[in-house]
């Protein structure tokens, strides 16, 4: 297990921080000169910062062929486990295996209870950030929240207007729950989709969440469509 000052160390560095962000969101392989041409550095500081990357074992190299003889090429693409900071080691990941293997063995009563208590504590995180701020909190205000509180678990939000409202599109491109994913998607989506209601509920009073992709059926990415009425303005 790497340590996690190394970790932190190699990820405190703003642009490679961006380019670790970028080739989770497009998931696809990269060649140091496309890194460079994107984020306008010189190669050799691109291959710094893949290197880097590499090192912490949250980018993959790898070397295929050109086709056009020579050396083959590298390229770098960013890993699906993402990273673990705990010190000392944590084994979380054990509680919510189990916890999700009991929800299973009970039914769906007991999913029904699950959803409620991650609702609600989407819903009483989102009301105490709220009491922090001013009562008289613009619309937009509420927005920006949503759009902070998206970034935070890993969502990557975009607003959308309509003739009835506003449509928030929450994409995330790197599922902090995919090791249990390939056995327990349904009842994993069910969780992650009420807590995010919950937090939704807390800033508009309503709201019409869709999941309509999944990772767990095969897409690259998971996508909620948020429909928030004009009533909330």
């Amino acid at each position: 297990m790497l340590h996690p000052l190394k970790i932190t160390s190699t990820l405190a560095d703003e642009t490679r921080f961006q380019i670790y962000e970028y080739m989770l969101q497009q998931k696809r392989s990269f060649t140091v000169q496309e890194i460079a041409e994107k984020f306008n550095i010189h190669p050799n500081v691109a291959r710094l910062h893949l290197t880097k990357l590499t090192e912490i074992d949250v980018v993959s190299a790898d070397f295929v062929k050109t086709g056009k003889g020579g050396r083959p090429a590298r390229i770098y693409k960013a890993t699906e486990h993402g990273v673990d900071l705990s010190f000392p080691k944590r084994e979380d990941s054990y509680l919510v295996k189990w916890a999700i293997e009991l929800i299973e063995e009970m039914g769906p009563r007991a999913l029904e209870v699950a959803k409620r208590i991650s609702y609600e504590d989407g819903y009483n995180k989102m009301k105490t950030r709220l009491n922090k701020v001013s009562p008289s909190i613009t619309f937009d205000e509420k927005l920006e929240i949503l759009s902070d509180a998206a970034l935070l678990i890993g969502y990557i939000p975009r607003f959308v207007e309509t003739d009835k409202g506003k449509k928030v599109i929450l994409t995330i491109y790197n599922c902090p729950f995919r090791d249990q994913l390939t056995t327990h998607h349904e009842i994993i989506c069910d969780l992650h989709k009420s807590y995010l209601s919950g937090k939704v509920d807390a800033l508009f009073g309503s709201n019409d969440i869709i999941q309509f992709e999944s990772m767990a059926h095969d897409c690259d990415f998971c996508k909620y469509e948020i429909k928030i009425p004009n009533i909330a303005l």
